[in-house]
């Protein structure tokens, strides 16, 4: 896939790669209404893993593709909001409370810091966007301050991802007989679909108004 290097080609990307998506669990959802209670049973099952899949499929896809995008400017930190700057120094700042350092190593990352200003963004650490295979609300909460995104925006959405869709799905994927009731298919597929759309248009919002630079 060619890279995002205009506001146009990040929100063709992200839109493309949401639509497949979407189809994919529409159709799962119209054969779930057409079937008989016995198929119907084991499509519900499904729909809770293909609609998980492709909530962390596009939320790891979509932030990617939008850090991707900032990263082409190769602007100096001090001309992006902040939160790029941290997100350059949270790898080495992790690896620290994971290995003896010495003072002087300490030091020197701290001066590191205070004269990386005017360095330019250029490289996209993909540990930053990490779904970690269990894409829970408080993982969420990390993309989204990594993308810069409120998450007071989704906070709505937490029982949700956590209980009605994560819960579930790691229930199924373990081989449990978790009974998934036809009164659910609505939300199941609607919800999921919602999120990923928020979550994109948050994110073409950033690039289209390019909140993601120094006001």
């Amino acid at each position: 896939m060619s890279k995002p290097y205009t506001g146009e080609d990040f929100s063709a990307q992200i839109i493309d790669d949401r639509n497949w998506r979407i189809k994919e669990i529409s159709d799962l959802k119209s054969a779930i209404k057409s079937g008989d209670s016995r198929l119907q049973k084991v499509l519900l099952r499904s729909l809770v893993t293909i609609c998980y899949a492709h909530w962390e499929g596009y939320i790891r896809f979509a932030a990617r593709k939008y850090m991707e995008h900032v990263s082409l400017r190769r602007m100096p930190y001090s001309a992006l909001e902040p939160q790029f700057l941290k997100n350059y120094f949270l790898p080495r700042l992790a690896a620290l409370s994971t290995s003896r350092t010495s003072i002087k190593e300490r030091c020197e990352l701290i001066t590191e810091i205070l004269q990386a200003s005017e360095r330019r963004f250029s490289y996209v650490n993909n540990d930053l966007i990490n779904t970690k295979a269990n894409l829970n609300f408080e993982v969420f909460a990390d993309i989204c301050l990594v993308c810069g995104l409120p998450i007071s925006d989704f906070g709505g959405q937490s029982t949700f991802i956590d209980v009605l869709l994560l819960k579930r799905r790691n229930s199924i994927a373990h081989g449990e007989e978790t009974f998934v009731h036809i009164d659910d298919l609505d939300e199941l597929a609607d919800s999921t679909i919602s999120l990923m759309r928020a979550f994109g248009d948050s994110l073409e919002n950033r690039v289209v108004l390019q909140t993601f630079k120094v006001n």
